[in-house]
């Protein structure tokens, strides 16, 4: 949404990504702004291909490889794929010093990185939902 547009000056405003839990999956939820900048859409996983979920200080320092495609300006914003010999990171990190790293088995992406605010208290629910699917 604009924000201040009569003005003269403005900015784009809307939730940040999201990771939550619908069913049996696992989806990473962005707001149309992100999907522009990771030229994206929302990614949705079986919660059977997550391995680990672990908290990160610092979640931007983990990305490297080939940015392809999205959008990153080092040390503040990455929104996008990653392309390493590791394999394929989809990242939504925007100033935050925390976040969550999924790690993935058998899908397009090994591992999803999330800043969040609550990066504890979001990795715990995704543990506990990742918990309860196995069972």
């Amino acid at each position: 949404m604009l924000q201040g547009a009569r003005s003269g000056t403005w900015r784009l405003t809307g939730k940040v990504a999201d990771i939550r839990i619908e069913g049996t999956d696992l989806v990473l939820a962005m707001s149309q702004l992100e999907k522009v900048e990771g030229v994206h859409g929302d990614i949705r996983v079986p919660l059977t291909s997550v391995r680990d979920v672990e908290v990160v200080n610092r979640p931007l320092d983990l990305l490297h490889g080939l940015k392809l495609p999205g959008t990153g300006v080092p040390g503040m914003t990455a929104v996008g794929t990653w392309v390493s010999p590791d394999g394929r990171t989809f990242a939504v990190e925007h100033h935050r010093s925390r976040g969550v790293v999924v790690h993935l088995e058998g899908q397009l992406y090994q591992q999803l990185i999330v800043g969040s605010d609550d990066p504890q208290g979001l990795a715990e629910r995704l543990r506990s939902a990742v918990r309860t699917e196995a069972t």
